[in-house]
C-alpha cells in the first residue's frame, strides 16, 4: 500500500469531525435565545377579581348569604323533620331552644361567620357549661363551650373540632361577652365508587385568633367511636341543642 492510501482514511476522519463541529455550530446558532425578564412577563390582568363591598364592623359582605338578620330564623328549619325552627328570637339574638336547628339551604366550601354568647349565668363544669356546637355539613362540629376558666378535655373546648383537633389556644372571652367565630371550610371529595378523595379541612378564628390552621378532618366528629367518611354532597349547617342556653346573633355565609 502506497502512501497516500495510508492517509486517506485518517484525513476522511479529520474531514467528518470538522463537518460534525459545523453542523453542530450550526444548530447552536438557531436555538432562540429567550427574551431578557422584564416585570410585566409576570404580571396577569386576567381574569380580574370581582369587587366585593365589606361590611362595616361586623356587618356581612355584600356577596353574603345572612342566615339570621337579627328578626326572625326564616332561614332555619328544625333539624327533625321539616318544621319551623322554634328557637325564641329576641333583642336582635336568638337562644338555644328544644331541638337542633339546620339551615334551608345547603353548602359545600364556604366562609362562615357566626357570633354566640354564653349564659350569662355560670352554671355546671365541663362539657355542662355553655354547651352547643356548629355541625359544617351537619356533620363535622365546630364546638361551642363556656371555656372561660373551665377545664374539660382539650378536644372539646370552644374551637376544637370535636374529639379530633383541639384549639391551637383558648381565646374565650367571658361570660356576658360575645364570642366570634370565622370558619373557612372545604368539603371533602368522594370518588365515584364512593371512597374518599381528599378529606375536609377547617381553619378557625376565634375573636380574631388563629386556633384551628386548616386542620384536617379525620370523618364525622364522633360522641363515642372513631370518625368514618361515608360520601356526600352538599349539606345544612346545623346548631347543637346540648340543653344550654347558648345566644346566637349574626350569622352569614359565603360560597367559595
Amino acid at each position: 500500500m502506497n502512501t497516500r492510501s495510508r492517509l486517506l482514511p485518517k484525513i476522511t476522519l479529520a474531514t467528518f469531525a470538522m463537518g460534525l463541529f459545523a453542523v453542530t455550530a450550526v444548530q447552536a446558532q438557531q436555538v432562540p435565545v429567550p427574551p431578557k425578564m422584564v416585570p410585566e412577563m409576570t404580571e396577569f390582568w386576567e381574569p380580574e377579581p370581582r369587587v366585593v363591598t365589606p361590611g362595616v364592623a361586623m356587618a356581612p359582605p355584600s356577596d353574603a348569604i345572612v342566615l339570621f338578620d337579627g328578626k326572625s330564623l326564616s332561614q332555619w328549619k328544625a333539624k327533625a323533620g321539616d318544621g319551623e325552627a322554634s328557637w325564641p328570637v329576641k333583642d336582635g339574638t336568638f337562644t338555644v331552644g328544644k331541638g337542633d336547628i339546620s339551615t334551608k339551604r345547603e353548602f359545600g366550601d364556604f366562609q362562615l361567620h357566626i357570633e354566640w354568647s354564653a349564659p350569662d349565668e355560670v352554671k355546671g363544669n365541663s362539657q355542662g357549661r355553655g354547651n352547643s356546637g356548629i355541625f359544617l355539613q351537619d356533620r363535622y362540629e365546630v364546638q361551642v363551650l363556656d371555656s372561660y376558666n373551665n377545664r374539660t378535655y382539650s378536644n372539646g373546648q370552644a374551637g376544637s373540632i370535636y374529639k379530633q383537633h383541639r384549639p391551637l389556644v383558648n381565646a374565650m372571652r367571658k361570660p356576658t361577652e360575645w364570642n366570634v367565630y370565622d370558619i373557612i371550610y372545604t368539603a371533602p371529595r368522594f370518588k365515584e365508587d364512593g371512597s374518599l378523595f381528599s378529606p375536609a379541612r377547617v381553619t378557625v378564628l376565634h375573636n380574631g385568633v388563629l386556633i384551628q390552621n386548616n386542620v384536617e378532618v379525620k370523618g364525622p366528629t364522633e360522641y363515642i367511636g372513631l370518625p368514618e367518611y361515608k360520601p356526600h354532597g352538599k349539606a345544612a349547617i346545623s346548631l347543637q341543642d346540648h340543653g344550654n342556653p347558648v345566644a346566637y346573633r349574626n350569622i352569614w355565609i359565603r360560597e367559595l
